[in-house]
C-alpha cells in the first residue's frame, strides 16, 4: 500500500477535527467535502458563514457533514478574545485589539485548536507562510521540550519508475534557514517523530553533508556532526547516520563502502537538512525531475498540529495535508507530546 495512502486509512480510523481557516476558496471547500465525505476528518470550517454557504453554492459543495464556526456570531467570542489577550497582553495588545483580531478566521481557528475545540487546523491556500507560523507560534505555541519550530516534507515515492519506493521525510525545507547544531539535531529529533507517526515505520534517520564518515574536514561538517552526536545523547536507540552524504543513506551497497558502523545502513527514511538551502533546493529536486509528490510543508514542534500549504496548492495537496495532520493529532492524543516532544529513553 502507498504511504499517503495508509495515512489516509489511518485518519479514518479515528476521525479527528480539523479546522480550515480559509473556507470561502474553491480548493480549501472540495478538500474539506472530501475529507468530510470519506470520513477522514470532521471538518470545521471558520469564517464568515454566510460567504461560506455562498462560495459552496457557487462551487457546487455539498456542506453537509460540516460545522460552520463564524467568529462573529460564536458563543466563544469572548472567551477567546479573553485568551487571545491573556496571551498577547504583555506584548502591547489591548483587549479591544484582541477582539478585533479573534474575528480573523485563521487566529480564531489556532485558538479552537489551543483551546480544545479542534485538533488540529490547515491553512495557507490564502495566508502566507510567515502569517500561518507567526499565527501557530503565538497561540498555540511550541512544545515544552524543543526550542523551535521547523517543517518538514512528505515526500512519496510510489511510481513505478521509482528505484526508491515509498515516504521519506525531507527537513527542514521551508522554515529555519541556517540551523545551528543544536537546531539541527532538534530539526532531526522532530522529524524521526513525525516518521514514526506518518511513516508507521521506525525513523532511520540520515544528517546529510558533502562529507560522509569524515571525508571532509570544513565548518559546515563539524556542525553536522555535532548535531548527530546531540540527538544520539538525546535518543541512544535511533538509527541515525551523520555525516552521511545523500548516495550513501540511501543506497545500501554505497553505505556499505563509505560509512563506518552504520546504523542506517542505506536505507534512511528521514533526510535531515544541514540548511534551508540545502532541503529547499532538493525537495524541489526530488518533485520536478525525480517526480516524487511533495506534501507540505509541514510544521512540527508545535503543542498541537497547524500545518502551511502552499499557496499554489490544489485540492488535492489540501486533502492530503487534512489527511496528515488527522494522523499527527491522533498521535498527540494518544501519546500526548509524542508526536512533538523528544523522548529520553
Amino acid at each position: 500500500m502507498k504511504a499517503i495512502n495508509r495515512i489516509i486509512e489511518q485518519a479514518r480510523r479515528s476521525p479527528m477535527r480539523i479546522v480550515l481557516s480559509e473556507a470561502e476558496d474553491p480548493r480549501v471547500l472540495q478538500a474539506a467535502q472530501r475529507a468530510s465525505h470519506e470520513g477522514i476528518a470532521r471538518i470545521l470550517l471558520a469564517g464568515d458563514a454566510a460567504r461560506i454557504r455562498e462560495a459552496a453554492a457557487r462551487f457546487d459543495v455539498d456542506l453537509s457533514g460540516m460545522e460552520l464556526v463564524d467568529p462573529a456570531a460564536s458563543a466563544l467570542a469572548a472567551s477567546y478574545a479573553d485568551e487571545l489577550f491573556a496571551l498577547r497582553g504583555n506584548k502591547g495588545m489591548t483587549p479591544e485589539q484582541a477582539q478585533r483580531e479573534i474575528l480573523n478566521p485563521l487566529c480564531f481557528a489556532n485558538l479552537m485548536v489551543r483551546l480544545g475545540h479542534a485538533d488540529g487546523s490547515v491553512s495557507g491556500a490564502v495566508n502566507t507562510t510567515a502569517e500561518v507560523v507567526r499565527t501557530a507560534l503565538q497561540i498555540i505555541g511550541i512544545a515544552p521540550s524543543f526550542k523551535l519550530v521547523s517543517s518538514f516534507f512528505l515526500m512519496m515515492l510510489c511510481e513505478p519508475f521509482h528505484t526508491l519506493k515509498g515516504g521519506l521525510i525531507f527537513s527542514d525545507c521551508a522554515l529555519v534557514v541556517e540551523p545551528d547544531a543544536g537546531q539541527l539535531a532538534e530539526i532531526a529529533i522532530a522529524a524521526a517523530d513525525s516518521a514514526k507517526s506518518l511513516l508507521m515505520d521506525e525513523p532511520r534517520v540520515a544528517m546529510l553533508s558533502f562529507s560522509t564518515s569524515g571525508s571532509a574536514h570544513h565548518a559546515a561538517v563539524d556542525k553536522v556532526v555535532n548535531a548527530t552526536h546531540m540527538v544520539q545523547e538525546r535518543r541512544p536507540h535511533l538509527a541515525i547516520d551523520g555525516d552521511v552524504q545523500l548516495d550513501a543513506a540511501i543506497v545500501s551497497e554505497i553505505a556499505l563502502r563509505k560509512v563506518k558502523h552504520s546504523q542506517v545502513e542505506g536505507h534512511a527514511n528521514v533526510l535531515v537538512f544541514p540548511s534551508l538551502e540545502a532541503g529547499n533546493i532538493g525537495y524541489k529536486l526530488a518533485e520536478r525531475i525525480g517526480g516524487a509528490k511533495a506534501i507540505g510543508p509541514l510544521l512540527q514542534g508545535l503543542r498541537k498540529p497547524a500545518n502551511d500549504l502552499s499557496r499554489g496548492c490544489s485540492a488535492d495537496d489540501i486533502y492530503y495535508v487534512i489527511a496528515v495532520t488527522a494522523v499527527q493529532a491522533q498521535a498527540a492524543l494518544t501519546h500526548p507530546d509524542a508526536l512533538l516532544t523528544p523522548s529520553h529513553s
